[in-house]
């Protein structure tokens, strides 16, 4: 019986995979007999998108690997192989029963000359043909965007986005290690910075006079009622 052909990853597929991803569900993939440099049947986890235009734009982690490696739809399926069935061996046939010894008369006749043996050819040692292993397609490294973002009061968060997923979401960060990274990129990195961070203390150093000038108000308020009760 002839073996059926896996269909490749349709759009309707493509799709779904997209999605499953997105929710943090890496789904599952096996290759096809047009995958190359892995045995079809063979199952992977999809784990990224790159831009369709470069044709391998599917990262997938072959199962029992930590290699990423792209492929195209057409070396993909979501349908999951039959698994194999293992053909019996066939029954040996019962070994002959021996025929019984028969007895001949006869007169023997006069042994023939021998022939001298002919010299034997000689041999020759066969290597098997070396197979080259198939290339392997290796996954090409996504981009990484970092991204600071400041608030008026001075306080920072920063966005890492890695390739097709967003690994880090607003995660605060300390004023002086923003300040100091700051120092180490171009000049205009460092000057943007330190313009949000001048004008931040100047925010909080007029609310500190301010609740300077309160508290000294509310203490001299203290003191005459305190002099009053006496």
């Amino acid at each position: 019986m002839a073996k059926a052909k896996q269909s490749s990853l349709s759009e309707e597929d493509i799709d779904h995979l997209r999605a499953e991803l997105a929710a943090g569900r890496p789904a599952q993939v096996w290759f096809t007999s047009a995958a190359v440099g892995v045995e079809a049947g063979r199952s992977a986890k999809v784990v990224a998108f790159t831009d369709p235009a470069e044709g391998d734009y599917i990262q997938v982690r072959p199962t029992g690997e930590k290699d990423e490696l792209s492929f195209s739809p057409a070396e993909l399926t979501v349908e999951k192989p039959a698994p194999r069935k293992r053909t019996p061996a066939p029954a040996s046939a019962p070994e002959p029963a021996a025929p019984a010894p028969v007895e001949h008369i006869y007169t023997p006749a006069p042994p023939p000359a021998k022939p001298k043996p002919a010299p034997a050819p000689p041999s020759v040692e066969r290597k098997p043909a070396e197979r080259k292993p198939a290339a392997r397609k290796q996954a090409k490294p996504a981009e990484v965007t970092v991204t600071l973002v400041s608030t008026a009061e001075g306080e920072w968060t920063v966005d890492v986005q890695w390739g097709s997923r967003r690994t880090l979401k607003a995660a605060p960060v300390a004023a002086s290690a923003v300040a100091q990274a700051a120092k180490l990129l171009p000049a205009e990195v460092d000057e943007a910075v330190d313009s949000v961070l001048s004008a931040a203390r100047e925010r909080h150093l007029a609310r500190v006079e301010q609740l300077r000038a309160e508290l000294e108000a509310a203490q001299r308020a203290l003191d005459e009622l305190t002099a009053e009760g006496t």
